[in-house]
Formats: structure tokens, C-alpha cells, sequence
């Protein structure tokens, strides 16, 4: 039987532009200390990101020995508390997964799925990273000036953020907001460079509609980006001003302890519309891409193509746009009229449509597939279940009726850690193992990748989904100590207790994955250049793990879109973007014979 694939043609156009001479470093500082190839520079932001990560994990299991066994340690203070809470948040939300799949991933994904040499800037592709890594230092520095690191809660709201009695409300909050700036500034870099490339630099034959959808979800998530820090970065310098020169952009008239303060006129109102006109896109920034990568993970190792392409491609843009009119369904409790309580309820429960969409598609590539239990299937699976799951408890803090007495409590931790941290992690966790042989050329070992998922899957949710319990109890969020609260039954504390544990044995379960991480980089059994039998460019190349060029003398020729699996009449079930036409059917031929 012959079958004609998707998308499936014979004809390639002729380049339109000469390839560009690539820089090729010859000394050690050239070639990994200021690279200019885009793959060493994503394994850049993915370890700076990793350690950055561990010091965000970290402090979030010293907020959990506190809120499970209250008063025990004491050096765990209020004010330490409370700087818990906030670099936590910072960190894991910007520091982490925002570097990870745009710098990360990007970088290293980009120019080879689309058949490209490098990033079309590369020493502005290097300057990024720089500036990324200064941003993390300047972060890293707050802990040890005067006063400490800022203690007024990751979005960092005024006056609170710089009003005396705030911890770190002199130079910790001085330098977040220095490194909020600096990470912007390398971002808008790097974001500009991921766009020019993907629009630019793309191989013959590789259009549009061709990529693979991990590049569609880091394309718009990074011209999301570019269009939501802005708005990030003015609110950081306006607040710098107001903190440094006395301006008073967020800062209203203020009576403190009975003395005037020298701010009049501002509104911290503004801020907010401003910090949440970043968030909320930037809850897509992080997921968009993790749609994308779940989606390959999801075709390749089900063996089947993922179903709706178009569909999810549309749907990753219509996503993208929408998440820019939803992001004061964040300020219901800030007040407002109650129409536009309607307008942002009602468009924050329209964003789930082409969310669901996405959702049924990858069952439907499941559904009679030939599922391949690897690791990588594993965490795809479970992020699919995990992110219905948080988003099931955004459909009720989307309504103003529900949200305004849940908006202070642990179901908001709840719902944004099942969304924002667990989901997007789960697909990190799955990107690595299936793409950790590609960059090393070494199979990460298979046993402890199955130990650290199935302790990281349910643990995760032994820690969150408890919460929801404790938030309609109204157990409230950010609070050093609620054991002696009137309102708070006992058996809140026994399952604050029960979430600790569970965080900490999570939490050294990361211990295991770095571990095999370098254990394999050494011992890990040789991959081969196409371990998982995949069909995107970026298995294709000559050499694993893929040099600087990537793809030896000449670039491929793309024919198809990349999710030829399991076609009937072909010698094998996946045929990869580069195989022209005539080799299949010839390879076909030759099967039925």
C-alpha cells in the first residue's frame, strides 16, 4: 500500500541567500566562556538557571519547615520569612523558567529544528547571556547588603516594597529592581534574535507550517515577551525613582507613625496594572513553550503524528493574544467597576477554549498510539493531567464572586503552583531526558530518570493539592505563622505538617536528578545520533552531539512537516523532514519486497 504523507513535497525553492561565515573560536574562552554558538550558550542559561533554581528550592523548603513546624527554627525569623517567600517567587517565576525556555531551550533548539547554522546575531546572542548571568548576581547580592533581600512579596507591590519596616525596603529592594531591568535589557536581546532567526534563517523547503510546534511555542512566547516586559521595566524604574529620588509615580501621600512623607500624588493602583499587563502574559511566556515541547514529546514517543497541527498552531497564537486581555482578573480584590469584573472574567474563561483545544488534541494523538512508556512520555503524560488539573481550579478564582474571599488564601498558592511551577517543570524534566542525548551524546540512565519521576509526580501532588483543602478552610498565603489563628482548626496544622514532609522529600528527589545528569554526562550509555527514531531536523545532524554549524557541509532540504510517524507503506514507522519522496517510496518498495 502506498500512502501519501502530510504536507508531503518534492519540490524545494533554491536559497534565497548566501550562508553567513560563522565565527569559529579556536581557545577555551572562546569556545565556552564567551561563545558565540547558540548551543553552548542555551547550556549557559540552562545550568545558570539550575543553580539559580536550587537556591529558589531551597528557600521554598525553609518556608515549609516553618509553616509545618512553627517556631522550631529559629532562625527562621519574620522578616527572613517573609524574604523567603519573595525571592522564591522571583526566582523561580523570571530567574528560572522564563530563562530555561526561552534562553535555554531556545537557543539550543531553535537553529537546529529550523535547519539553521546559528542565531543570525550571535555576539548579541552571547551579550544576552551576560547580561542575564549579571542580572542573577545583582539578585544573588541583595542577601548580603544591610537589611537583606526584599521582603514585600514577589510582585513587589508599593508603598509596601519601600516603606520602612518592609525588610530589605533599602538596597534589597534597590537591587531586585536593578536586576529585573538588567534581565530585560539581555531578554530583549536574545527575544529579537529568536524572532529574526525564526523568520530569517529558516532551511529550504521549511516553511511556516512545517516547524515542529516546540519552535511555534517559543516563537510567540517570545514576541509575547517583547511586548509584556516592557511594561515590567518601566514599573521597575518608575519604582527605582520613587525609592532613590523621592519621585512619586506609585506613591501616594503617606502618614507614617504620625510624620508626612515626602510622596504625594502617585497611585500604587498603576502598578499593579502594570506588573500584571507582564504577568499574566507571562504565565504563557512559560507555558506556551512547554505546549509546544510537550507536543513533540507527546508525537514522537506515542508514535503517531500529533493530531490537529494546524489547530494547535492556532491555538498557540490565539493563546498568545488573548493572555494580553485577562491580567486584572489578578486585581478583583484591588476593586473596580463591575463591568470590567465582567469583561476580564468573561475573557479569562474564553482563553480556556483554545486551551482545551490543545488539551484534546493531545489525547487524540494518544489515542491508539504506539505509546512508548520512556521517561520522557512519562513527565509529557503527567504534565497533560496536571495542567488540566490546576486549570480546572483557575475556572473558579476567574469569577469575582468566588475569587475576592479565595484571593488571600492557599488555593491561589495552589491553582498558580499546579499551573505555573509543577506543569511547566514537569515538561522541563521531560525535555531534558529526551534531548539530554543530543547535547551529550549519552543516554541519561533510565532507572533513576523513572525513580525521580514517579517521587516528583506524586509528591507534587501529596504538596498541592492539600492546599486547595486549606484555602477553603481560609488559611491564609504569605503569613509567618497561622497554628494560633482562631479561625484555622487543628487539622490544618497536622496537614501543613504532612505538605513539609512531602516538599522535603521532593525536594531531595531533585538531588537524584542532578546526579544522573552528571553520572550519565560520564558512564551513560552511547546514544547514537536518532535514539528516539524522530523525524525533526535536529536528529539529523552529522555528528552528536552537532558542532558549531550543525549541520556539516550543507544545510538540509526540508520536504515535509514534522510529524511523519507510523505511515503506512513506509520501511520504517517515522520519516524524518530531510528524506526526499523518492527515498521513501524507494525505501517502501524495498519493505515489500
Amino acid at each position: 500500500m502506498v500512502s501519501v504523507t502530510h504536507d508531503e513535497s518534492g519540490y524545494v525553492p533554491p536559497a534565497e541567500v548566501e550562508e553567513v561565515e560563522l565565527h569559529h573560536a579556536h581557545t577555551f574562552i572562546g569556545k565556552y566562556v564567551f561563545s558565540q554558538d547558540a548551543k553552548w550558550i542555551g547550556i549557559q542559561y540552562g545550568t545558570t538557571a539550575l543553580a539559580i533554581g536550587l537556591v529558589g528550592l531551597a528557600l521554598s523548603e525553609l518556608m515549609r519547615l516553618q509553616l509545618g513546624f512553627p517556631s522550631v527554627f529559629s532562625f527562621i525569623t519574620p522578616s527572613n520569612y517573609l524574604q523567603y517567600v519573595t525571592m522564591h517567587g522571583l526566582i523561580m517565576v523570571v530567574y528560572l523558567l522564563t530563562a530555561l525556555f526561552l534562553g535555554g531551550f531556545g537557543n539550543y533548539l531553535i537553529p537546529l529544528m529550523i535547519g539553521a547554522r546559528d542565531m543570525v546575531f550571535p555576539i548579541m546572542n552571547m551579550v544576552s547571556y551576560w547580561l542575564y548571568l549579571l542580572a542573577v548576581l545583582i539578585l544573588v547580592a541583595s542577601f548580603f547588603v544591610p537589611g537583606g533581600a526584599t521582603g514585600s512579596g514577589w510582585t513587589l507591590y508599593p508603598p509596601q516594597a519601600i516603606l520602612p519596616g518592609t525588610p530589605g525596603a533599602g538596597l534589597g529592594i534597590v537591587l531586585t529592581l536593578v536586576s529585573l531591568a538588567v534581565f530585560i535589557v539581555g531578554f530583549t536581546m536574545g527575544g529579537l534574535n529568536y524572532v529574526v532567526t525564526v523568520l530569517q534563517a529558516r532551511t529550504r523547503g521549511m516553511t511556516l507550517m512545517r516547524l515542529p510546534l516546540t519552535v511555534w511555542g517559543i516563537f510567540t512566547a517570545t514576541i509575547m515577551a517583547l511586548l509584556a516586559f516592557p511594561a515590567l521595566f518601566v514599573s521597575a524604574v518608575m519604582m527605582l525613582l520613587d525609592q532613590t529620588l523621592g519621585t512619586s509615580f506609585f506613591m501616594p501621600e503617606i502618614v507614617l507613625r504620625g510624620q508626612h512623607l515626602e510622596f504625594s500624588g502617585g497611585t500604587p493602583i498603576l502598578f499593579q496594572h502594570l506588573f500584571w499587563y507582564f504577568g499574566h502574559p507571562e504565565v504563557y511566556i512559560v507555558a506556551l513553550p512547554a505546549f509546544g515541547i510537550a507536543s513533540d514529546l507527546i508525537s514522537t514517543h506515542a508514535r503517531k503524528n500529533i493530531f490537529g497541527y494546524r489547530m494547535m498552531v492556532w491555538a498557540i497564537l490565539i493563546i498568545g493574544g488573548l493572555s494580553f486581555g485577562v491580567w486584572a482578573h489578578h486585581m478583583f480584590v484591588s476593586g473596580m467597576n463591575m463591568y470590567f469584573g465582567f469583561f476580564f472574567a468573561t475573557t479569562t474563561l474564553i482563553i480556556a477554549i483554545p486551551t482545551a483545544l490543545k488539551v484534546y488534541n493531545w489525547v487524540l494523538t494518544l489515542w491508539r498510539g504506539n505509546i512508548h512508556f520512556t521517561v520522557p512520555m512519562l513527565f509529557a503524560i503527567a504534565f497533560v493531567f496536571t495542567f488540566v488539573n490546576g486549570g480546572l481550579s483557575g475556572l473558579f478564582l476567574g469569577n469575582v464572586p468566588i475569587d475576592v474571599p479565595l484571593a488571600h488564601t492557599l488555593f491561589v498558592v495552589a491553582h498558580f503552583h499546579m499551573v505555573m511551577a509543577v506543569s511547566p517543570v514537569l515538561v522541563f524534566f521531560g525535555a531534558i531526558y529526551h534531548w539530554y542525548p543530543k547535547i551529550t551524546g549519552r543516554m541519561l540512565d533510565e532507572t533513576m530518570g523513572k525513580i525521580h519521576f514517579w517521587i516528583t509526580f506524586i509528591g507534587a501532588y501529596c504538596i498541592f493539592y492539600p492546599m486547595h483543602y486549606l484555602g477553603f478552610l481560609g488559611v491564609p498565603r504569605r503569613y509567618y505563622a497561622v497554628d494560633t489563628a482562631p479561625f484555622v482548626p487543628p487539622s490544618a496544622q497536622t496537614l501543613n505538617e504532612f505538605i513539609t514532609v512531602a516538599a522535603l522529600i521532593v525536594g531531595t528527589t531533585q538531588l537524584l536528578f542532578i546526579y544522573n545528569l552528571i553520572w550519565s554526562y560520564f558512564k551513560g550509555k552511547p546514544a547514537g545520533s536518532n535514539p528516539w527514531q524522530a523525524t525533526t531536523l535536529e536528529w539529523q545532524t552529522a555528528e552528536t552531539p552537532p558542532q558549531h554549524g550543525n549541520f556539516g557541509q550543507a544545510l538540509p532540504a526540508v520536504y515535509r512537516w514534522a510529524y511523519d510517524y507510523s505511515v503506512p507503506g513506509a520501511a520504517q514507522d517515522f520519516i524524518p523532514q530531510n528524506q526526499p519522496p523518492a527515498a521513501r517510496a524507494a525505501g517502501g518498495a524495498q519493505g515489500a519486497r
